[in-house]
Parts: structure tokens; sequence; C-alpha cells
């Protein structure tokens, strides 16, 4: 399975610093819905593993949540791709949950659902929290420039070892990671 991980906010969409509320304020980033649809063409899977403590906040509701989530799919969709599962964690950042990143919830459950490792699939987001996650799993992590990418990638050095900072590719934004992505599995079929 050619498994590719999405981060939502930032990556997918447009990032508010005061959460997105709505499927309204849910703006994709130009190129990032033609990407996905790009990549589940080309055969992968493409799911979303995201934080959302705003529903514990109470700033929406799960059918607000759906909505967006709705939205985001249904824009795939009418491109011709598909994405094929959304994993969310609901919980406020206080409640120490397992699933919120950079903590492994989500991802074991893509395996468990998949039944597979995300060992090696590729993990594509805009946070710290997001390689942290990708880093214990044993993913190949790609920061995106996107949403809070660039503050992101500032701070890396500071903030992972420089072995854990050799494991991240850096793209612009999810056109890029899908052009590379594309390429490699296209040099991969060639050697085949």
């Amino acid at each position: 399975m050619k498994l590719i991980i999405l981060d939502r906010d930032g990556v997918i969409n447009e990032d508010a610093g005061d959460y997105i509320k709505s499927a309204d304020e849910c703006e994709p980033i130009p190129g990032s819905i033609e990407a996905i649809a790009r990549l589940s063409r080309a055969g992968f899977t493409l799911v979303v593993a995201t934080n959302q403590s705003g529903l514990a906040r109470g700033l929406f509701d799960l059918e607000d949540l759906e909505a967006m989530h709705a939205k985001l799919t249904g824009l795939v969709e009418q491109h011709g791709g598909k994405l094929e599962a959304i994993f969310y964690c609901p919980h406020h950042p206080d409640e120490g949950c397992k699933c919120r990143k950079p903590n492994t919830g989500m991802l074991d459950a893509i395996e468990a659902e998949f039944n597979t490792s995300v060992q090696d699939a590729c993990f594509v987001g805009d946070r710290l929290k997001d390689l942290q996650a990708g880093l214990t799993k044993g993913c190949r992590l790609v920061l995106v420039r996107s949403g809070r990418g660039r503050i992101t990638e500032a701070a890396l050095e500071s903030e992972l070892s420089p072995e854990e900072c050799a494991r991240i590719t850096v793209f612009d934004d999810l056109q890029a990671v899908a052009d590379h992505e594309l390429a490699a599995d296209a040099e991969t079929h060639r050697e085949e």
C-alpha cells in the first residue's frame, strides 16, 4: 500500500489562528485538492490525521467538523480522487489523550483500519507535533512550508536532533509533495 498521511490545517486547507470553525471557513490551499486527487488517481491511499481541539473547546460541534470534512472529501472527488479516511483527535491538549499529535494514537488507528504499518509511509505536516508523531512511528517525514511550516522549519534544529532533522524532507506545499511522490513512484516502476 502506497500510504500518505496528511495533516489538515496548513497542509490541505488554509490555517487560521483562531481555528477553522465551519465549512465556509475551510478554504483549500491553492493546488492542494488537485494534488490529493492526482496522488489518489495514481494509486496512493490518502488519509488525514488532524488534531481538532476546537471540539473540546466548544468552538464548533461534531456536525460542523463533519461538514468541513465532507467539503474537503467532495472537492477531492470532484477532481477524480478520493480521501480514504479522516482521523481526528477531539480532545483538549490538557486531557492527556493518546491520539493528539505528537502522540501516535491516530497513526495506530490508521494501522488498525487499513491492516498495515505506517512505518515508511509518507507523513506530511506543517507543525513540529506532526513530525514528532511520524518520527515515533518511523514514517517518511515531509514538512510543507504552507500553514505554519516556515515557522516550524526555522525551529527544527533547536527542537530536534541532527539525526531527526536529517529524516525530514521539506517542500513548499502539497503540490510539490505530489510531484515528488509521483516522480519517485514512476521511477520505482521503471526499475521493476
